[in-house]
């Protein structure tokens, strides 16, 4: 199945996991500590290309135009005008008493990257064979991926006991457990709904698959918490499960609707997923080096939890110390800050930042069967963006 297609990761991995001692997935999140981050540069170079601009960029320096989302948005920015107007009423029409819910979940900000993309490679791949305008299929895919990804924030925030999110209050926070599970719940319900209604096998198939990868992930999760055994490739399995296996069929997905060639559609699948698992590995990176105001959630957040990301599995490679303190699970009085020190003075950072600029060139290969346009453009913008972030 899908799952499969990811050739990075090695999923020979039988028996594993069946050694891990299971935690409570509503773990206590009461030791986090706040306050201590992380700042570095690298001197690795990353030729990537913003919208409609090659440019060499190198960590640390400025490209000299940085990338704006909004004007790498701008060319579908009807098409996500009547994303947004749509998505309310499809919660709302059918459940009046979800309609605060839908207030606060759909009024949250964010940018609405996951449809945006969607758009993008349904006009990219439409220009292939001559089509105009989008497909109804297209806006409604659009509008199922929105759903999806909500439902799996909403359920992650009730999972991970968070309190906030994009600096707002979480659903659960505001209206309770049960209120968020249920509203979760029917977002996943309405968007598979809509999705067979589609009536398109293939596509049915693809996105179901990600509902599926997110249960998985999440369980692979919950078992390696505090790990330190975790590999690396293990890592990338769940960040494709929880994040890029939803970028990755939706871009397909996308391009089978634009009737284009399969090879074309299978390049847009890859480019889902290395793009998906290069933000993931950022935002792993942002745990570390952010503020608890500019992450909209508290620093270090995942690793107080005792899930370990890309940062960490590095310095465990060179930091032995750091071993310690993890398996104690930050029992003593100023541990947790004690290893994010040390995870930013052994270079897990910088070897993670590698990482996630491997990952963005192969995203930005996976597009070049696509005709020059300035769809394509801000495909591409779109990796560079990701990689600003942390440059």
């Amino acid at each position: 199945m899908l799952s499969l297609t990811c050739p990075s990761v090695d999923l020979s991995q039988s028996g594993c996991l069946s050694r891990r001692r299971v935690r409570p997935l509503w773990r206590s999140s009461s030791r986090r500590r706040h306050g201590a981050r992380c700042r570095f540069s690298t001197t690795q170079d990353a030729d990537v290309k913003s919208a409609g601009v090659a440019t060499s960029v190198k960590p640390g320096e400025s490209s000299g135009s940085s990338v704006q989302v909004s004007s790498l948005l701008e060319v579908v920015s009807d098409d996500l005008k009547r994303l947004n107007e749509n998505l309310k009423s499809v919660v709302s029409a059918e459940n009046p008493v979800l309609v605060s819910t839908a207030e606060q979940i759909f009024g949250a900000g964010g940018k609405r990257l996951r449809p945006a993309i969607v758009f993008l490679v349904s006009r990219a791949t439409v220009q292939i064979v001559g089509i105009k305008e989008l497909t109804v299929q297209h806006q409604r895919l659009a509008e199922i991926i929105e759903m999806i990804h909500t439902a799996s924030l909403i359920h992650d925030d009730v999972i991970d006991d968070s309190g906030m999110r994009r600096g707002r209050e979480t659903v659960h926070q505001t209206y309770g457990t049960r209120v968020a599970v249920l509203a979760g719940d029917f977002m996943f319900a309405q968007s598979s709904w809509y999705l067979a209604n589609l009536e398109n096998l293939e596509v049915i198939k693809l996105i179901s698959q990600v509902i599926k990868d997110f249960a998985t992930g999440e369980i692979q999760q919950a078992l390696n918490l505090f790990n330190c055994d975790l590999s690396l490739e293990e890592y990338l399995l769940k960040s494709y499960y929880k994040t890029a296996s939803l970028i990755a069929a939706s871009s397909k997905s996308a391009a089978i609707f634009s009737g284009v060639d399969p090879s074309i559609c299978e390049q847009m699948f890859e480019y889902g997923k290395n793009l998906g698992l290069s933000f993931q590995v950022v935002d792993d990176i942002l745990d570390f080096t952010q503020s608890t105001e500019q992450l909209g959630k508290p620093a270090g957040s995942d690793l107080s939890k005792g899930n370990l990301t890309a940062p960490v599995i590095f310095a465990l490679e060179k930091e032995p110390k750091l071993r310690e303190i993890i398996s104690s699970e930050f029992s003593e009085a100023g541990s947790l800050d004690k290893a994010i020190e040390l995870i930013c003075q052994c270079g897990g950072l910088t070897r993670a930042q590698e990482l996630a600029k491997q990952k963005a060139e192969m995203a930005i290969e996976n597009l070049q069967r696509l005709p020059e346009s300035e769809f394509r453009n801000s495909l591409e913008g779109m990796v560079k963006y990701n990689l600003e972030r942390i440059d």
